[in-house]
């Protein structure tokens, strides 16, 4: 770690609050006003505070603040080793310092004999692809004050792990996107709870990839995204609390099995739900 100027002056001193627990978390002081929280790793998802009147960015871009100087950010699957923070003090005395970011190796798997028409989709519904990307794109932009990203999150259902964060398929040699998901394995039927108290966002029965899909907010651009799902059983604008029934598990869209399919993202940037959670419980809550 480095810093690129020496520490700022003449700034009052500010204890810090008690950050949410995060598992298997590493903590950087940066100064003695400004804490970073949570996994250096490609996907992982950081929560931090600085002074409430410093100005903070991530590779020069903007990062908003709660009014008590909360914020968060994440790395994407493929991020550099690098990344860059930076504190811009009322005084406009600027201190920037170097995050290391640990890359990850990525499960492939190559799948050969499929159907074509399983790894393209017919043209006849690329009109319906694009429309329902853009509900989606459009539902992860929101940016509200909410501050249930702070939350320590809980399990949405209790199951065996099916799949993997980065993991990637190559179907008759062609690269398909990686997933960016947490597969949990349940019947089809069994019900799904919000992880923290969440807005809903975006409501979708049946996508075309994706099935049922729930978008949530936790606040300042942290999203979770359910997908696959048989049923969604909130409505947007409806305001849920950790822990309460959404939906249930199914097997629509592109599935091979019934499962809950979990994604959290920061704006657009998509990270490891596994990151932030302790070991999955072996008995159903």
């Amino acid at each position: 770690m480095h810093f690129n100027k020496a520490p700022m002056k003449n700034l009052l001193m500010f204890i810090l609050s008690t950050l949410p627990y995060t598992v298997s978390s590493e903590t950087i002081t940066l100064n003695p006003n400004t804490q970073l929280q949570g996994e250096f790793i490609q996907g992982g998802l950081i929560r931090g505070k600085t002074l409430a009147n410093n100005r903070i960015f991530l590779d020069e871009k903007p990062i908003r603040t709660t009014p008590e100087g909360q914020f968060a950010f994440g790395f994407g699957r493929d991020a550099t080793k690098t990344s860059t923070f930076s504190i811009i003090a009322s005084s406009g005395e600027k201190l920037s310092h170097t995050l290391k970011v640990q890359s990850r190796d990525y499960k492939l798997q190559k799948v050969n004999g499929v159907p074509q028409k399983t790894v393209t989709p017919p043209k006849s519904v690329l009109g319906r692809i694009k429309k329902e990307t853009q509900l989606v794109k459009s539902a992860r932009k929101t940016d509200s004050n909410a501050t249930d990203f702070l939350s320590t999150f809980q399990w949405p259902l209790i199951g065996p792990i099916t799949g993997v964060y980065g993991s990637q398929r190559i179907y008759n040699g062609t690269p398909k996107r990686p997933h960016y998901g947490l597969d949990i394995a349940a019947p089809v039927g069994t019900i799904v709870k919000a992880p923290t108290d969440v807005t809903i966002t975006l409501v979708h029965q049946n996508m075309y990839y994706s099935g049922g899909t729930l978008i949530m907010d936790h606040g300042y651009g942290i999203s979770s995204t359910f997908i696959h799902l048989d049923e969604v059983l909130v409505k947007v604008g409806d305001k849920i609390k950790k822990g309460d029934i959404v939906a249930k598990v199914g097997s629509k869209g592109r599935s091979t099995g019934p499962h809950l399919d979990w994604r959290i993202n920061w704006f657009g940037v998509r990270l490891d739900p596994a990151l932030i959670m302790p070991d999955m419980p072996t008995t159903k809550r």
